[in-house]
């Protein structure tokens, strides 16, 4: 397998559902769009903060113990997006605060950090954001597939209450359905997007190795 293919950001090694270190969070924040959209500002925020400082701050660095550095500072802008989330809206903070405080373990899991040994910061901080977004935009995905069948609902972000319902469906949805906003419902959708997943990075890899 090429260079090109490894690091591809969506069919390559490191990729989300590839490692499946994100697969918690897949699960996790993917039963209602707002909280999937929370998530993913969360995650571009950490990822590209914490790649910000580290690209720069690279040269200065110590050889040991830099993965205490990296967890420290992950938690450090993860928890900091937190106490802005808590302030915008309690509500939407309280749903998802355990989920937005496993996103620094996802940025350091993800390798990213690693990673900043080969690449420049002008080009380090573009793939650490494309890396987040690729994983929010999985979980919105997912999002709206368990959310409507689930809830019969599409909603976002704001309002008193966190949350703001900006579509409704028919709230008697076949039983059976409805248990896909659930974990099991999670883990059972997760399945089958990997499926394909792997089908469709299969016939990729043989394209792109044919080149």
């Amino acid at each position: 397998m090429n260079n090109h293919i490894q690091s591809h950001l969506f069919w390559g090694t490191n990729a989300p559902l590839s490692t499946l270190i994100s697969a918690g969070l897949m699960i996790m924040a993917t039963n209602r769009l707002a909280f999937a959209l929370t998530v993913t500002g969360a995650l571009v925020w950490t990822y590209g903060l914490t790649v910000l400082i580290l690209s720069f701050a690279k040269p200065i660095l110590p050889k040991k113990g830099r993965e205490i550095l990296w967890v420290f500072l992950s938690s450090f802008w993860g928890s900091l997006y937190l106490m802005l989330i808590q302030l915008a809206s309690p509500y939407l903070a309280m749903e998802t605060t355990f989920v937005i405080l496993l996103v620094p373990l996802y940025c350091i899991g993800s390798g990213m950090c690693r990673r900043l040994e080969i690449y420049d910061p002008e080009e380090s901080i573009p793939k650490a954001v494309l890396e987040a977004l690729v994983l929010g935009g999985i979980l919105v995905a997912l999002a709206l597939i368990r959310e409507p069948l689930g809830f019969g609902v599409f909603s976002f972000p704001g309002g008193p209450q966190g949350i703001v319902t900006l579509v409704s469906f028919e709230s008697s949805l076949y039983f059976p359905v409805q248990i896909i906003a659930g974990s099991s419902g999670g883990i059972l959708l997760l399945g089958y997007g990997l499926s394909l997943f792997r089908r469709f990075r299969n016939r990729y890899t043989r394209t792109e190795e044919k080149k």
